[in-house]
């Protein structure tokens, strides 16, 4: 049986709603556990909010008993104050920070198969002194990674990112062939582990309108993308590019592709949201481990009413575990 550790995020958001939502029907899943790494106390607390039934059962790694409706395996990091759900607060960045390192810990140490993060509230994070810009860079300093590639999927799209949570006025100068390089190999790499692609074909965005238009809009594709990319192909990796990105999110070319890396965060994502919000999923790529998450924020003004819609969370944790079949299956 495998084990995917679930942090719900922001105590007083949707997170744990949707998890205490989630398993009143047993998962229909095989030989999967849900493990949450939360508090007790606050799982309860939404469950009473929503008047659902609810039986929290401390974690033990070799327990691998079928789980039942209503049922959760946790692993319990005490809130450092109270919730009023709805309402943030500074003193719960910890709190937080907490349920992310344990369960970041236990997947390195191999002793939990996957993780899937609920959404935190950045905000509430900095302005409790604690340096966070995403799951994503925080997944790669706990795990030593010296590059990760965010990735966010949805039904019949792949969109991959060679810089993440910068300003746009840092992009141009982040992008360096090492880092486009570097980018590339992991995405096709784990295209192949964990998602069973033995051939991925790749398209990859311009960073500047029309890619540059030969130079005359900037020379990126010239400098950088493009002689990356040839390095590549000569490898016999199927990378495609650089393509202006007002025309490489059509049907005809997006049918011809496993993936599109994208330059930069708003080049990318909202293409994929646009098609598929509230069924899309986030995606750490390059970590020693699986990790997904939603692909929504805290929805504080949702939170505690029932009425969040599940579809990234239940999109998130299937997609967990497609890509440990993926991996188990090579």
């Amino acid at each position: 049986m495998q084990h995917i550790a679930i942090t719900p995020g922001e105590p007083a958001g949707v997170g744990p709603e949707l998890l205490v939502r989630y398993i009143q029907d047993a998962p229909s899943v095989a030989n999967i556990k849900l493990v949450a790494v939360a508090s007790k106390a606050l799982l309860y607390q939404f469950a009473e909010q929503l008047n659902l039934p609810l039986t929290l059962i401390d974690y033990h790694p070799n327990d691998d008993r079928p789980q039942k409706p209503c049922e959760l395996c946790v692993i319990d990091i005490p809130l450092q104050c109270d919730v009023t759900i709805g309402e943030l607060r500074t003193e719960n960045a910890r709190y937080v920070l907490k349920t992310l390192e344990r369960a970041t810990d236990l997947c390195r140490e191999r002793k939990i198969d996957a993780l899937v993060t609920g959404p935190v509230q950045k905000s509430v994070l900095n302005d409790a002194g604690i340096a966070f810009t995403g799951h994503t860079e925080f997944l790669a300093d706990r795990c030593c990674v010296p590059r990760v590639v965010m990735m966010l999927a949805t039904e019949g799209l792949r969109v991959a990112l060679a810089t993440t949570h910068i300003p746009l006025s840092s992009v141009a100068g982040t992008i360096t062939p090492q880092l486009l390089h570097e980018c590339c190999v992991i995405l096709h790499r784990d295209l192949q582990i964990q998602f069973g692609i033995e051939q991925p074909r790749i398209l990859v965005c311009g960073l500047n309108p029309h890619a540059g238009e030969g130079g005359h809009l900037g020379r990126e594709e010239i400098e950088i993308i493009e002689p990356t990319l040839a390095k590549l192909r000569a490898q016999g990796l199927a990378f495609a590019g650089p393509l202006p990105a007002d025309t490489l999110f059509t049907p005809h070319q997006l049918e011809q592709a496993d993936a599109v890396l994208a330059m930069y965060h708003d080049q990318g994502l909202p293409v994929l949201k646009h098609k598929g919000f509230g069924q899309a999923v986030n995606i750490t790529l390059g970590l020693p481990f699986i990790r997904t998450s939603v692909d929504h924020g805290t929805a504080l003004d949702l939170a505690g009413k029932g009425s969040a819609n599940l579809g990234s969370f239940d999109t998130a944790l299937n997609c967990a575990v497609n890509m440990l079949k993926a991996q188990t299956t090579r």
